[in-house]
């Protein structure tokens, strides 16, 4: 009896204490609820294109706050289930849920909480997560004042706009985003429920991360939205079995635009700093995103393309598959989590494999069977002599992608780099960009900063320095073999066309259209080295990158992607200076503009740097290149305007095609980072065209034709063009074998060969969106005799 009265005694008085300490310690500490009755959630900076899809997101916190009327019911059911099914009965406690906690807690440390919702709001905003009794009477007497404070469909708000759920994702409504990419309102059961289950352990339960434990989860919340009668028996039989597909990259977009978004970040990161992730700052861009669906679509296939004509390289890794099957699931988890995802390259682990038969599992335990087709790439590692390094066997990580009839087949990640840009011709403004094959694998943005030969797609400035010299479509120059002083030790420089043959006589028309090498550079000696060089500056050209030598005719300087793109503009929008721009306006959160943005104004409004004439003789060629030459593939589209050039650099390191049509410009260009040869057979035409057409196939249609009427001031001679003042001077109607440079005219390099390709520096500070991004350069001058 004695020992019950003391012990009761104690815990009267350990009560007592408690309660004193509630009130005279914790009390007076507790914070204002100001942090939840004014709540200001950190919006990160959002990225958009002109038609107002979200391409990019930035910011320690992904948060998308939505009010509690625009959140499906079920979504808000779903969380209530799992997390406090009694939340609209209690007062900010449920005592009955408490207690079972405490009686927990009492045989194993407080390792449960029993928390409600209103709890979980209180610690969210202001305490701290650890599992001590003063911040549990902390918790428990905010909720009080929450409660009070607030009405219950707030509380609710609060709590489902700010709670953590994984891949730095903030409310319900960022982690729709993040791990589906879709809005509230476009989730299945099946996804609510995966969501709903992430606040008791993100990290554990994430989907991108730990699929088979988040689904364990999933099929707990199901299983209690169906016991209280939220969602019926048919409705929970679909959700349990539903395929989900989960972004495992975090952050995901329907239209990938990475690129685009990063260079958009840098302009606002520039003028806002670090207060540019937290108030909600919306940047329009100029791109169209279906145009940005048509460029990343057309990158991605063509250079998978390539990369499967040249091989399989084996598989990533290997890895010890063990006997029992918990531990095989660890590893294969563990090894495919050291995997970068590349959008449809999907990474596996081979369970078995034959020459007939691959069957492989992905990290969302799916067992995939390849056969037929689907093995074509790896037949070469399926043969019993593979070597051990190369085969494909049970425990190779390998990749694979679903095909367009939905078969599945084995792929791998490309090596080789690529590079697209279009801009609208007449303003500048981008259309699409796609700076690389995958921008979660490499951040380095060819279209910006990788400096790379041109090749052959630099011949047209040089026709047209010929052209403003008098020569024109119907000269003739003679296709023989050419020797010029200059040559590796004291031997000649004999440059030679692609093919290695030679025609004799061919037309200034036909050599560009062949992109014949030793006619360019008869050609280019014709109409003066030193006025050639100084003439690409009018397109935006760097000419401390161009060498002044007669290989400036074959494309040996350096030019970004983006540089290109705005120099054939000039061809495209009628002879004028033209500046991409990316950014049309910023704002904040509450739609008020943020920073003066001034797109320039339309190219026809400023200043012609190509005299009219020049245009028309020249885009008719090209139109030739498109029609019958190096670019007849184009001529596919059926479009009557399109013109351009290929490009392919020495040992075909680097592969171009830049043209236009109906106004828009494009360039897409590829080659290795460290240039290397892409392969005997490989060609501007093989490489970057395919891209040009599958981009412009798309953009093309809602752009009529452009005309070229033919303008004052050129005439017909010997059946095609030439400017008037030049149609009585035969000086200009042959470019004579034995023509030689003047004395002091500086001839080839010393080394007599084409100066290597450049590999890309280190990354160039990419051009400012918004700002000029080809350079100023001189007003044109009249043709020599005009």
């Amino acid at each position: 009896m004695r020992a019950s009265l003391i012990a009761g005694g104690t815990a009267l008085a350990g009560s007592i204490a408690l309660v004193c300490y509630a009130a005279f310690v914790i009390r007076p500490s507790l914070p204002t609820l100001e942090a939840v009755t004014d709540y200001h959630p950190k919006i990160p900076l959002r990225i958009y294109t002109a038609d107002k899809v979200l391409i990019g997101e930035f910011g320690e916190e992904h948060r998308d706050f939505t009010p509690i009327a625009e959140v499906p019911e079920l979504m808000k059911k779903s969380v209530l289930a799992i997390e406090d099914s009694r939340f609209y009965e209690h007062g900010g406690i449920d005592w009955i849920r408490a207690l079972g906690a405490a009686r927990a807690n009492l045989r194993g440390s407080f390792r449960q909480g029993g928390s409600t919702i209103t709890m979980q709001v209180a610690r969210d905003f202001y305490l701290s997560k650890d599992k001590f009794i003063s911040r549990k009477m902390a918790e428990v007497m905010l909720a009080y004042r929450i409660e009070a404070a607030l009405g219950k469909d707030k509380i609710l708000e609060l709590y489902m706009n700010n709670i953590y759920l994984g891949q730095r994702s903030y409310g319900f409504a960022s982690a729709a985003q993040a791990y589906f990419g879709k809005s509230l309102k476009e989730l299945s059961i099946a996804e609510m429920a995966m969501l709903a289950g992430l606040p008791q352990n993100p990290s554990r339960n994430n989907p991108a991360v730990n699929p088979k434990k988040a689904r364990q989860r999933q099929q707990v919340v199901l299983r209690r939205m169906h016991e209280l009668g939220y969602i019926t028996e048919a409705q929970y039989d679909k959700a349990k079995k539903e395929q989900l597909h989960v972004n495992h990259r975090g952050q995901e977009f329907d239209t990938h635009a990475e690129y685009v978004a990063e260079l958009a970040r840098q302009a606002v990161f520039a003028e806002f700093k670090e207060e540019s992730y937290t108030r909600g700052i919306n940047v329009y861009t100029t791109i169209l995103s279906k145009d940005q669906d048509a460029a990343y679509a057309s990158v991605r296939s063509n250079v998978v393309a390539y990369d499967q004509r040249h091989g399989y390289r084996g598989p990533e890794a290997y890895i010890e598959l063990p006997a029992d099957e918990e531990e095989r699931d660890d590893a294969i988890d563990e090894a495919l989590g050291k995997r970068v995802v590349s959008d449809g390259l999907i990474p596996a682990v081979v369970l078995q494999a034959s020459p007939t038969l691959v069957k492989a599992e992905t990290s969302d335990g799916d067992v995939l069977s390849i056969s037929g087709e689907g093995l074509k790439l790896a037949t070469s590692a399926l043969s019993e002599k593979a070597k051990q390094g190369f085969a494909i066997r049970p425990g190779a990580v390998i990749r694979v992608m679903q095909t367009e009839k939905k078969n599945w087949a084995i792929t791998q990640v490309p090596k080789v780099a690529a590079a697209f840009v279009s801009l609208d011709a007449n303003t500048g403004a981008y259309q699409a960009m796609v700076g690389g094959f995958d921008f979660g694998l490499q951040k380095f943005n060819h279209v910006t900063q990788a400096w790379r030969q041109p090749g052959s797609s630099i011949k047209p400035f040089i026709y047209s320095a010929a052209v403003a010299k008098g020569f024109g479509p119907a000269t003739v120059i003679a296709d023989e073999p050419l020797e010029m002083p200059g040559g590796a030790n004291g031997e000649p420089w004999k440059p030679q066309n692609d093919d290695g043959k030679f025609d004799g006589q061919v037309t200034m028309r036909r050599s560009l259209a062949a992109s014949k090498n030793v006619p360019s550079v008869r050609l280019l000696r014709a109409a003066g080295l030193d006025d050639t060089h100084a003439y690409l500056a009018r397109f935006g050209f760097d000419l401390a990158r161009h060498p002044k030598n007669y290989t400036m005719a074959l494309g040996t300087g350096a030019v970004t992607p983006l540089q290109m793109a705005g120099a054939y503009a000039v061809f495209a929008n009628g002879g004028y200076k033209v500046t991409p721009y990316l950014i049309s306006r910023v704002v904040d959160a509450k739609g008020a503009a943020i920073m003066d943005i001034k797109p320039p104004q339309p190219a026809n409004a400023g200043e012609r740097v190509l005299e009219e004439r020049n245009l028309f003789i020249m885009d008719s060629m090209m139109r030739d290149v498109a029609r019958s030459g190096t670019g007849a593939a184009a001529g596919r589209l059926g479009r009557p305007d399109l013109a351009g050039k290929t490009g392919t650099t020495s040992d075909s390191m680097d592969g171009w095609f830049a043209g236009y049509g109906g106004g828009i410009v494009a360039v897409a260009w590829m080659g290795y980072d460290e240039p290397k040869s892409l392969g005997g057979r490989e060609f501007g035409a093989t490489l970057s065209l395919p891209i040009w057409m599958d981009y412009m196939r798309v953009a093309l249609p809602k752009h009529p034709p452009v005309e070229r009427p033919v303008p004052e001031g050129v005439v017909q001679l010997n059946g095609d063009w030439i400017l008037e003042e030049y149609s009585n001077d035969p000086t200009v109607r042959a470019v004579d074998l034995d023509d030689i440079p003047a004395e002091g005219e500086q001839q080839a390099p010393a080394d007599g060969a084409q100066p290597a390709p450049q590999a890309p520096p280190a990354p160039n500070t990419p051009a400012t969106p918004g700002q000029p991004a080809i350079q100023q350069f001189p007003p044109p001058q009249p043709p020599a005799g005009a």
